[in-house]
């Protein structure tokens, strides 16, 4: 039977989860997901994990910060001005927003904290410094 390596298109089922036991994403229900293994598409620790798997096998594993999403930055915390939003916004906690970094890339932001007159925004992805458990399987190679 053969192995799944790198540069194979291979679709799997998933289940993620936290240390506490919260799922935070699942394939269930939905079709698997489908990805070139090595291809930068998901993040570098579930590539590895499914590396070397046959069709039909199932595992867990559980990947630290480094592997998933990093540890969280304080320095993509920052405090906004409300002045710098457009007047008729109406900013609600947890509301997503984007803005543009100095080097023109698009930051994804989530609105932390609001007060009258700054709102608190958070760069970091949702799962940085947290570690992820994973429960896989491979369902097709190629």
């Amino acid at each position: 039977m053969s192995q799944a390596k790198t540069g194979d298109d291979v679709k799997i089922h998933y289940t993620g989860t936290l240390d506490d036991g919260s799922r935070f994403d699942s394939s269930e229900g939905r079709d698997p997901l489908a990805f070139t293994l090595g291809g930068g598409q998901v993040i570098a620790g579930f590539d590895e994990a499914v590396n070397g798997m046959t069709v039909g096998e199932q595992k867990t594993v559980r990947l630290e910060p480094a592997q998933a999403y990093g540890e969280r930055h304080q320095e993509l915390v920052q405090e906004v001005p409300k002045s710098a939003l457009p007047a008729d916004m109406q900013v609600e906690m947890g509301m997503g927003l984007q803005a543009r970094g100095p080097d023109g890339q698009v930051m994804n932001l989530v609105v932390t904290a609001i007060s009258e007159d700054t709102i608190e925004v958070d760069g970091n992805h949702p799962l940085a410094g947290k570690a992820l458990t994973f429960a896989i399987e491979l369902v097709a190679i190629g």
